[in-house]
């Protein structure tokens, strides 16, 4: 816990607003960019691929939450793909109540079932918040664990809810005019995660963030500057449970299914590891992250089969991402991000800049 903290003090965002930070305005021109370039590439990519991009913008939305509560608050978790499974079931549950008897769900029922999946997985992440305000190194890290061993377990205990390890199907109407399901489920994930991004990163840098950033690097020095510790702490909590809450009930959409072996212990290991492979503390780096989740388990699977074992096909996309973490702890310690942003202002990088806003001949 202590290394991550060391880890995330390292990252730009301190106590103090730069005066360069991007205004709102550029941050809407970044998202609409952004959202061009996904819809561009849903014309472009096969079907596979296509549901490939959007798995990787269901991932953004919880990544991009858990960034800032350990990367910007210093809180450690192991149980996001608990919240998870929390958005996805609440998501499934919602959308076939709505859906009724005649298999088809009104027009409006899907922001319906997302904002109750959201509201659900809050109200659950500011339960464990709470008790996690309280709780600091291993002791937090155990009651998150917890929490993600507790969760599945319970769509067992309540069968007939959640009918057990068969899991539910989510009723989803079909997509608008002649749009493949593939691409809309793409446009459905990045919207989400699009949104996510642009509020997570108006949140870094308010006062919030900066009360967050503070809370990180000493409570003490917090708490002397008349700033709340713990409740600053929940809030945290909550912000990223809800962003876990979201990425879930895409995944429930994009599956069209929701079952407890969806969101194993494993998922919550995948993405600690992912966002401290991405870039601890950066929104950037969390879409690193997202990336990885989906790249990573994709080429183990790939040479799961090629070695034509099952077993190995099963275990190798741990094996592979605890490699992976261990050569970028010793290659590039703030990440992939951080590894970009040394590369950005090395000599030869600063004079093709340099060339490219002064070019020979100009004034």
């Amino acid at each position: 816990m202590s290394m991550l903290r060391e880890r995330a003090a390292a990252t730009p965002a301190t106590t103090q607003a730069s005066p360069g930070r991007p205004r709102v305005w550029f941050r809407l021109a970044v998202t609409v960019a952004a959202a061009l370039l996904i819809v561009l590439l849903t014309y472009v990519l096969p079907p596979f691929r296509t549901y490939q991009l959007a798995t990787v913008g269901a991932y953004l939305c919880v990544t991009a939450g858990l960034t800032v509560l350990i990367g910007r608050n210093g809180q450690l978790s192991l149980g996001h793909g608990a919240l998870m499974a929390t958005g996805a079931y609440t998501l499934a549950l919602t959308q076939n109540a709505l859906a009724g008897d005649d298999f088809a769900a009104p027009g409006w029922a899907l922001a319906v079932s997302v904002l109750a999946a959201v509201a659900v997985t809050t109200v659950a992440g500011a339960v464990v918040g709470l008790a996690a305000a309280r709780l600091r190194g291993p002791y937090l890290a155990g009651l998150t664990l917890a929490v993600a061993v507790v969760v599945p377990s319970v769509t067992s205990t309540f069968d007939s809810v959640f009918n057990s390890d068969q899991g539910l199907p989510v009723v989803l109407n079909p997509p608008p005019g002649t749009v493949p399901m593939e691409r809309w489920q793409a446009w459905l994930a990045w919207a989400g995660a699009l949104l996510t991004m642009l509020l997570l990163t108006g949140l870094t840098g308010s006062r919030f963030g900066r009360d967050m950033a503070a809370v990180r690097d000493d409570e003490t020095a917090a708490r002397l500057a008349g700033i709340d510790v713990a409740r600053t702490q929940v809030l945290a909590f909550v912000v990223s449970a809800a962003c876990a809450g979201l990425g879930g009930a895409l995944f429930a959409l994009l599956a069209q299914s929701v079952s407890p072996g969806a969101f194993p212990l494993t998922l919550s290991l995948f993405l600690l590891m992912a966002v401290v492979i991405g870039g601890l503390g950066s929104l950037a780096g969390a879409a690193w992250g997202a990336l990885l989740l989906v790249a990573l388990p994709a080429l183990a699977q790939s040479a799961g089969e090629r070695a034509g074992s099952a077993r190995l096909e099963g275990n190798l996309a741990l094996a592979v991402f605890g490699v992976v973490l261990i050569v970028v702890m010793l290659a590039a310690p703030g990440g992939i991000q951080g590894a970009l942003r040394r590369l950005g202002h090395t000599r030869p990088v600063r004079e093709v800049a340099r060339l490219i806003r002064h070019p020979k001949g100009g004034t």
